[in-house]
């Protein structure tokens, strides 16, 4: 093995170069799909799903830093790379015998009573399993190095995609100065807007009745604090690909199809070499025309449109319209998966290396929740969006919404464009009917009809023998009987089943659970999704620094800044 020469980190014993700024995934990606760490309870091996910062199938420790993402942090020359969660290596866990120990899942709230004399060591099992790493080092627990950034500003663009950017560039050309904020770290600059990049934001409080300036408060990575005052609020922080329940959903080479564009790049081993695609929209086509030589066959919940279909047959790609993926098989990665055709069809077994979902969009919808928005459940693609009008206002005064937060959207650069025009008017266009929005709940608009094509699907594949753990929460290895457990033990909304099972409260905060577990609950409780309800939005959305947040001066944000 050649050391390399340049700046360099180490993992588990070898040096790794660092790519030009670059990530730990990036550099540890170049030799194919890496897996990083075992989940919580069952220490069943993990890795990346989103690609995006989002999930915890990246976490690593640096130093003595803990649940540090890989997908995020650019490392320094000579930072020390490690797994936790596993004893005594990540590729030979001996902790994983919890999953074979325990088919039928861990309870850990009625479970573990008898004998009394066996509690305490019951409790340090239950305790050994509640985590991904122990605390920070006390050098790593140290204030940050940086000060802490207090801003004032007029219009504050969270997100800097094709949306967020059109907003602030469209501003700029109308005379105003917007805060562009982005948790990407490579946003282009926007002559005339001031950009922070690396930077996660929440509202505190929501607004009032009589208006008052937004406080948003948050962090730039990796610890300085960051509090904001802002008279208008246009949030395009965009959509993500969904995860899917099916057994054995939490193997490595499943991931989202953000995570299989995040992995290739160039000059780095493909995440994966004969995968399959889950999905037959847009999104999965983008798929099949970047990696269709990888691509072995497209499994489709429904009808496949003529123009996937002629871009599978190009490729050489087999297709499975109308069929339900049932389970993955592999042990360290996916090896092969089962499905069979809707209506019951035969069960096939298909060799491939990984699952690519790309079967539906959904919205970054937590800091709309934080903001106090109205939202309201579509049934496609499946998902709460807030509820606004033509212009983008939503039912808080002062705060926007623009792209595929909004909606579904062909052209986010053109909404972004439309909304800033409304901004800077000051309402809606001459001659335009001022926006009728809801201030309740019994005001707002009637909810589409129910239900969508998810339903369907989920209705149909639950009524099916099970094959493998299907994982409900990754970030908190809930599995789908535990939800299933909550109807049939007389509770009822999604509120009550966080708090029963745990299910939404690991590091994504329900991006990957709730969408899936809202339809389950729907199917089990026999209402509509938006009837089974969404789980409290409790800020910060993303873990953060303490010591980033007590940095900051309360007194300069309120009452004058700098």
């Amino acid at each position: 093995m050649v050391e390399p020469a340049g700046p360099s980190f180490t993992f588990e014993g070898r040096r790794y170069p660092i790519p030009p700024g670059g990530t730990v995934l990036e550099a540890l990606a170049a030799d194919g799909l890496p897996s990083f760490q075992r989940s919580p309870r069952y220490h069943r091996p993990r890795a990346p799903l989103c690609g995006l910062g989002h999930c915890t199938g990246c976490l690593v420790r640096v130093g003595g830093r803990p649940n540090v993402r890989a997908c995020r942090y650019s490392p320094a020359d000579g930072d020390v790379v490690s797994t936790r969660n596993a004893w005594p290596s990540r590729r030979f866990d001996l902790l994983a015998a919890f999953d074979l120990l325990f088919p039928s899942g861990i309870d850990t709230l009625r479970g573990f009573r008898r004998p009394a004399w066996a509690r305490g060591l019951y409790q340090a099992v239950v305790r050994r399993l509640a985590g991904f790493d122990g605390p920070p080092s006390p050098d790593a627990a140290s204030g940050p190095v940086d000060p802490p950034t207090v801003r004032r500003a007029d219009v504050v663009v969270v997100g800097a995609g094709r949306a967020g950017r059109a907003v602030a560039e469209r501003l700029v050309a109308g005379g105003r100065a917007p805060l562009l904020l982005d948790r990407g770290r490579s946003a282009p600059a926007i002559p005339g807007a001031e950009l922070l990049p690396d930077t996660t934001v929440t509202f505190l409080p929501p607004p009032g009745p009589a208006d008052p300036p937004f406080s948003l408060l948050g962090f730039t990575e990796p610890a300085r604090g960051l509090w904001i005052r802002a008279r208008e609020v246009v949030v395009a922080v965009g959509s993500y690909d969904a995860a899917l329940l099916f057994g054995s959903n939490d193997r490595p080479g499943v991931l989202t199809a953000d995570a299989a564009f995040a992995l290739d790049r160039p000059g780095a081993a493909p995440a994966f070499r004969a995968g399959v695609v889950f999905g037959a929209g847009p999104r999965a086509r983008a798929v099949v025309e970047r990696m269709g030589d990888r691509i072995e066959a497209l499994i489709a919940p429904g009808a496949v449109p003529p123009e996937l279909v002629r871009a599978c047959s190009d490729a050489g790609i087999d297709l499975h319209p109308r069929s339900l993926l049932l389970a993955a098989h592999g042990r360290r990665r996916v090896r092969a998966v089962d499905i069979c055709a809707r209506a019951r069809g035969p069960v096939a077994r298909l060799p491939c290396d990984a699952v690519v979902l790309a079967h539906r969009r959904l919205p970054h919808v937590p800091i709309l929740f934080q903001a106090g928005a109205r939202m309201q459940w579509r049934p496609e693609p499946g998902a709460y969006f807030p509820v606004a009008d033509s212009s983008g206002r939503t039912t808080v005064p002062g705060l926007w919404v623009a792209g595929s937060v909004a909606g579904p959207s062909t052209d986010p650069a053109a909404d972004g464009d439309r909304v800033a025009r409304h901004l800077l008017a000051g309402g809606p266009a001459p001659g335009a009917p001022p926006a009728s929005l809801p201030s309740s709940p019994a005001e707002a608009p009637p909810a589409p009809p129910f239900p969508g094509e998810m339903d369907g699907y989920y209705r149909e594949l639950l009524r099916l023998p099970r094959r493998g753990r299907w994982v409900a929460c990754p970030c908190e290895d809930v599995l789908l009987e535990e939800l299933e457990a909550v109807p049939q033990r007389g509770y009822r909304g999604v509120e009550v089943a966080k708090r029963y099972s745990g299910l939404g409260t690991g590091l994504c905060q329900g991006r990957y659970c709730l969408p899936d577990a809202l339809l389950v609950l729907s199917i089990l409780e026999g209402r509509p999704p938006a009837d089974v309800g969404y789980i409290t939005q409790r800020p910060p959305v993303v873990p953060t620094p303490l010591s980033a947040l007590a940095a900051l001066d309360p007194i300069a944000a309120t009452d004058g800044g700098p």
